[in-house]
């Protein structure tokens, strides 16, 4: 069974975070280490605390979960980090030959603000794939919130050049009747499409970077593991 590594916070609702984490790894075949960043209290409704772990913490469950008498991962899948330190210290421990997936989990599905801009720039240039929203990537590109249809590709540019070595511009907040995401390797581009759905669930953003991180640990290209995320996350959707 291929291993993977989820760094995040915890939901006390079980709708997203580590919880949906967990339950997509396993749906998919995969087991996973949990490093916890921060601990929320959550309703489906809203998100009423936040409480970062100390980044001393967190370093050592990451250093546990990286020794090499616990499960190997193949690959890491990053959410909500909880603080500047804490990213300073992902970038210290995390491992060089491994793929990394970040989904950047800017505010929850309430709004509530969950991480900064600054928050993830430490780690930008250690990602292999970035998975914002329409609205994330336009705050991270410093072009503000709007999440209006738009040519993708300069976005796609302005998020490339933060550091990550490619990034996936999800379709959710878009319009039309396909949900497309958009892949950008350097300048190759890809496309996803799936019947957009009259209805969304919490932890989609979570599920889809989890998917993405298990197929990456069984091996699949990027592409490909993009291609097959899209997938079981609209099987789940429609579940």
């Amino acid at each position: 069974m291929s291993h993977i590594l989820a760094i995040g916070g915890t939901d006390s609702s079980g709708g997203a975070g580590l919880t949906r984490d967990t339950a997509m790894a396993a749906k998919l075949g995969c087991s996973l280490s949990p490093v916890v960043t921060a601990v929320t209290a959550q309703t489906n409704a809203n998100v009423q605390e936040i409480h970062p772990v100390p980044a001393k913490i967190i370093e050592v469950q990451l250093l546990a979960a990286l020794d090499p008498a616990s499960p190997k991962p193949k690959a890491i899948k990053i959410g909500m980090i909880g603080s500047p330190a804490a990213a300073d210290l992902l970038c210290k421990h995390l491992p060089a030959n491994m793929p990394i997936v970040l989904d950047p989990v800017l505010k929850s599905t309430s709004g509530k603000r969950l991480m900064t801009k600054e928050t993830l720039t430490p780690l930008l240039q250690r990602v292999s794939l970035l998975t914002p929203n329409l609205p994330e990537s336009h705050l991270l590109s410093g072009g503000g919130a709007s999440g209006e249809r738009l040519d993708h590709r300069p976005l796609a540019e302005a998020l490339l050049s933060l550091g990550p070595k490619a990034v996936l511009i999800k379709g959710g907040h878009d319009q039309g009747e396909s949900c497309v995401d958009h892949l950008w390797v350097g300048t190759d581009h890809h496309q996803f499409d799936a019947l957009r759905l009259p209805h969304s669930k919490r932890g989609t953003g979570c599920s889809l970077a989890t998917a993405i991180a298990c197929s990456l640990a069984q091996g699949a290209s990027l592409v490909e593991a993009c291609r097959r995320a899209k997938a079981d996350v609209h099987k789940w959707l429609c579940s």
